[in-house]
């Protein structure tokens, strides 16, 4: 099957995802199967809530937004430009996917089929119908793409290579168990935002998008700050109110409860607007509702301390403090081309 088969079947889908937003759902005639696949598309968004508590509708949407974005001609072909499948030999590889926010394996799933090889994928427990959904839609549009994907339940079995994601205890496992496999073993990462102090309200309201989206579950959620020495955080909380709302969240309010009374009974002392807490700490990892934060004395120290961590880390924030940053509010727009740990899945793919 030709690569421009394949790249037009994922054009499709990307048309087909356009149609839905938290905004309205809105049926496109020109778009194919909508028959068959519209209807059973808004109901799975709407039920995904009752598969898994984070996956809102409004978390799931902005997940299919963000996918038809990216699933264009013209990005498609500005990432594929960058590389020479002519000489693939097509194989089998297994995918263990996170289910840590919705469709956060799709990327890889897309780059396997992309590069001419059979996908066999393990989703996960906590993210088992929206990709198999798609996958479905793909097939419908262009049926012999059915013979390179497959879906199990069970543990992997006569695969090639390997791109498993997961926990840094997990990743051991896996391994161990892949060793003898050309494999990408991805663990936990975190992202960080630095700030000088000179943010606009503007710019930390973005800066909210990144620690809030997904509930700050996502290995490209903000989980910390680095802040100028007597940093002022007035504005920064003003500009996170603009979030308030996310308190309304069973599952969020659980955990703010949770880890804001853990926090207190370890007497730590704490920064907290009923609906976050920051707690001056050293770590990457913070729990979910808190941010941690640290103050660093100079840029180039910081930027010295942040290249040594590389690996602890996903995505660096900050308005061009830190060079070839990410801006405030871009985390969870990651185009084709920005790849998970720093990891060319498709140079990866090319060369198995």
């Amino acid at each position: 099957m030709r690569q421009s088969d394949k790249k037009a079947s994922f054009i499709e889908l990307g048309k087909f995802l356009s149609q839905f937003s938290e905004k309205g759902n809105h049926l496109n005639p020109e778009v194919k199967n909508n028959d068959r696949f519209f209807d059973n598309f808004v109901s799975l968004i709407e039920l995904s809530q009752s598969h898994n508590g984070w996956f809102t509708p409004e978390q799931v949407y902005f997940s299919v937004q963000s996918w038809a974005e990216a699933l264009t001609e013209s990005n498609l072909d500005q990432w594929l430009s960058r590389y020479d499948f002519t000489n693939i030999t097509s194989k089998t590889v297994g995918l263990i996917l996170a289910g840590n926010i919705p469709l956060v394996g799709f990327h890889d799933f897309l780059s396997v089929l992309i590069s001419g090889h059979k996908v066999l994928v393990k989703t996960s427990s906590n993210d088992q119908k929206l990709l198999p959904f798609l996958a479905e839609y793909l097939i419908s549009v262009t049926p012999e793409i059915a013979s390179y994907i497959t879906f199990t339940d069970g543990k992997l079995e006569n695969f090639d290579a390997v791109i498993a994601t997961g926990s840094n205890n997990t990743a051991r496992y896996f391994e161990y168990y892949f060793k003898d496999k050309p494999s990408i073993i991805r663990k936990n990462r975190n992202s960080v935002a630095v700030l000088n102090g000179k943010e606009t309200k503007e710019d930390l309201v973005n800066l909210g998008e990144d620690i809030f989206r997904y509930f700050g579950l996502g290995c490209r959620n903000v989980s910390k700050l680095f802040l100028p020495k007597d940093y002022d955080f007035k504005l920064f909380f003003e500009a996170m109110y603009e979030y308030g709302d996310i308190i309304h969240y069973e599952k969020y309010a659980n955990n703010y409860d949770y880890n804001k009374a853990v926090f207190l009974m370890s007497r730590f002392e704490l920064l907290d607007n009923e609906f976050m807490t920051l707690k001056e700490d050293t770590s990457y990892a913070s729990p979910i509702s808190s941010v941690f934060y640290e103050y660093y004395d100079s840029a180039d120290t910081l930027k010295t301390r942040l290249e040594a961590d590389k690996d602890q880390l996903q995505c660096i924030v900050s308005n061009a403090v830190i060079t070839d940053s990410i801006p405030f509010g871009k985390t969870q727009h990651p185009e084709l081309w920005d790849y998970a740990d720093n990891v060319d899945t498709l140079d990866f793919l090319i060369k198995i």
